[in-house]
Parts: structure tokens; C-alpha cells; sequence
């Protein structure tokens, strides 16, 4: 058989070329945005959808399928200085760090942390510290809400996902709200979660917050 160089090469530049061609065939609408625009459709690994609504200071909410949707819960714990400890603890969702790209992305964000409704931070992690001038004496509730980096709201079934505790400040000393002030054991009192109004309560069910 007579072997040739350049016919070799040639034929390599053909068999590329239509490599080429295929692919780039293939790739012709199969691109898809993060961001789905209301009313359209949205796998489960997607950031989900934007619906209408929107949350108090006009975010809105980015719907997502509940069996993947992100969860979180929150304690809310006194210290001796009359602040608080706050503890979140989230699943099929982690925290971005600062600097990312303001884009919404599945199963990520930060945690707006609010207080009687009014915001308090942004949280790129699971703890937080509220002084004390933040929760003055009465009744309070201290909730946590997740966020996509492009600040829409994550929401199941057209409600935010969110975990509220109610905590009571005293003169004397900070006191859970379900609690006695002291325990039997002597130990500080805790914060007891409640469900909140209108939105989610359990984390572990069907991504819906607790």
C-alpha cells in the first residue's frame, strides 16, 4: 500500500472538521439560563423559577421544587452580656463567600437574618453573634431566610424558606420565650424555634423549612 503524508493529514483535517460540525450541531439549543423567566418550567437542578411575588423590601421570590429546595432551622441562645447566640443549620444548601458572582445558583447563597422583621446582616455562615441594644426587653422573633447571590428569595410553593425563633429579654437576664428563666439544672434557657406565619416548619420536610 502507497503511504502518504499529506493525504494522512488531510483526511485528519476532514474527520476534525466534521468533529466540529457535530458538535457544534449538538449544541444548538442546548444552553439553557439559570434564571427562568415566570411561568416557565424549571428542572430540578436549576436555580429554579422567578415567580411575582416578592418579600417585604421587594425581593423576589425564586421558586424551586420542594424535594430539592434548600432548608434551614435556627437557635437562638443568651449569654451572660445580655447578647445572643445564633446557630443555623442548613441542608442541600451552603454558604457563598464573599465575592461571588451575583448569580443565582442551585442549593446556594447567603442568610438574611432578621429580627421583628427589620434586617439585622447578610450571613455567609452558620453563626452570629446579636448584641444585646438589638433585642431589647419583650418578646421578639429572630428569623432566617435564604438567599440566592443574586439576592432573590428561595421560596416552596410561593413561600419564603425560613426558620423563626421567638426568644423574651428581661432586665434581669435574656430568657427563651417557651422557657422558665432558669432550668432545674441551673443552665441558661433556650430559644425554642416556632414555625413561622405563612411560611415553612420542619426542616427534613420536603425541603421546607422549620
Amino acid at each position: 500500500m502507497f503511504y502518504s503524508p499529506g493525504m494522512s493529514w488531510t483526511r485528519g483535517a476532514v474527520a476534525a472538521l466534521a468533529v466540529c460540525v457535530l458538535l457544534l450541531t449538538g449544541s444548538a439549543g442546548c444552553g439553557s439560563s439559570d434564571e427562568e423567566e415566570p411561568g416557565t418550567g424549571a428542572s430540578p437542578t436549576s436555580a429554579g423559577r422567578l415567580l411575582g411575588d416578592t418579600d417585604e423590601d421587594g425581593r423576589r421570590y425564586r421558586e424551586v421544587d420542594a424535594a430539592h429546595a434548600p432548608e434551614v432551622g435556627i437557635e437562638v441562645q443568651p449569654n451572660a452580656d445580655d447578647s445572643w447566640d445564633v446557630r443555623l443549620t442548613v441542608r442541600g444548601f451552603r454558604f457563598s463567600p464573599p465575592g461571588t458572582e451575583a448569580k443565582a445558583v442551585a442549593g446556594r447563597g447567603v442568610a438574611y437574618l432578621f429580627v421583628d422583621g427589620d434586617l439585622v446582616t447578610p450571613l455567609r455562615g452558620p453563626r452570629h453573634r446579636l448584641a444585646a441594644g438589638l433585642v431589647p426587653r419583650g418578646t421578639h422573633h429572630v428569623t432566617a431566610r435564604l438567599h440566592a447571590d443574586d439576592g432573590t428569595v428561595w421560596a416552596v410553593d410561593g413561600e419564603p424558606v425560613e426558620s423563626t425563633a421567638d426568644i423574651t429579654a428581661s432586665d434581669a437576664e435574656p430568657t427563651g420565650a417557651t422557657e422558665p428563666a432558669l432550668r432545674e439544672d441551673g443552665a441558661p434557657p433556650r430559644a425554642a424555634p416556632r414555625p413561622p406565619a405563612g411560611g415553612h416548619s420542619s426542616p427534613g420536610h420536603g425541603g421546607k423549612a422549620s
